[in-house]
């Protein structure tokens, strides 16, 4: 090999794995499915889908999630040393500064919200900015001091569909009724989905001293009575769209045995309390939230 070849490659692999921190630091995958509820709500209450906005709403909201990731891992720093499922990010392991972190995780908090508020409107930035905060500032500390704090996460967590939904208003943004109705669903979805996360991942969030299970007791009867429970809540929110007149039959029976499926996933976990069926339900809930917002969207 040539020295200038091999300099140049020594060149490139800084290059490229400095553009690797900067997506695990963003935490690409998430922000992906967190913008795709926003997207497809969108979509699912526009008279007509503006392509151009629909783009702006993609990008102002993937750059407000990545933001809320990075100031996460900037105030979690610490105890991701601890944990073996983020040892490995760029912050614990030194290969980014903080000070590098906060201004990236910044750059794109302020782009995001300048998107929203300058190409779709006043109420989307304002959303936008709420989630920010209230993920960053309120959830984050709260997960080290109380299980509450999985409450206090399900709102931030069910904003993209209402941002969505705000974003195909005209002037300033507005709330409507169909908003609301898709932000319950994601609102209430986010409990037996975390929760079974948090079963899987117990001992590594104990680590840190996280507590994410809604029992003091971790992985026992209480904190699967509650999966149970939300599950089956879930149910009849999940069907609202159709008793409004937003979707039809067929729509209906989708969202219905997803519904069913997800409920015989928790009673599993509640009876048998094993890990093993914790993830089935985890990647269960991973599936059930895309299928009912499409088969919402494809039935309106």
């Amino acid at each position: 090999m040539s020295a200038e070849k091999a300099y140049s490659l020594e060149k490139e692999v800084p290059a490229m794995s400095k553009m690797a921190d900067y997506v695990q630091f963003a935490k690409l995958r998430l922000s992906s499915l967190v913008v795709f509820s926003a997207a497809i709500s969108y979509i699912t209450v526009a008279s007509q889908v503006d392509w151009i906005r629909l783009l702006w709403l993609v990008l102002g909201g993937f750059l407000i999630t990545a933001s809320s990731n990075g100031f996460n891992q900037i105030i979690e720093r610490d105890t991701d040393k601890l944990m073996t499922r983020t040892a490995n990010r760029p912050l614990p392991q030194n290969r980014m500064s903080v000070n590098e972190a906060i201004l990236v995780a910044s750059v794109f908090g302020i782009s995001g919200a300048s998107v929203l508020f300058l190409f779709i409107n006043l109420l989307s930035g304002l959303l936008g900015v709420l989630a920010l905060v209230l993920y960053t500032i309120v959830y984050t500390p709260l997960k080290s001091k109380t299980p509450f704090a999985v409450f206090v996460g399900a709102f931030p967590g069910a904003i993209p569909p209402l941002l969505g939904c705000v974003a195909a208003t005209e002037g300033m943004g507005s709330f409507t009724f169909n908003g609301w109705m898709l932000f319950f669903i994601q609102f209430i979805w986010q409990f037996p989905h975390f929760w079974a996360i948090a079963w899987v991942l117990d001992e590594d969030y104990k680590k840190a001293g996280f507590k994410m299970l809604p029992s003091p007791g971790g992985r026992d009867k209480a904190s699967a009575f509650q999966i149970l429970i939300y599950t089956l809540f879930l149910l009849p929110i999940s069907l609202t769209p159709y008793f409004f007149g937003m979707i039809g039959p067929i729509s209906l029976a989708i969202i219905t045995a997803c519904g069913l499926l997800f409920i015989y996933q928790a009673q599993k976990v509640f009876n048998q309390l094993t890990v093993k069926y914790a993830q089935n339900l985890m990647f269960g809930s991973f599936v059930y939230l895309p299928v009912v917002q499409l088969a919402i969207m494809i039935g309106k």
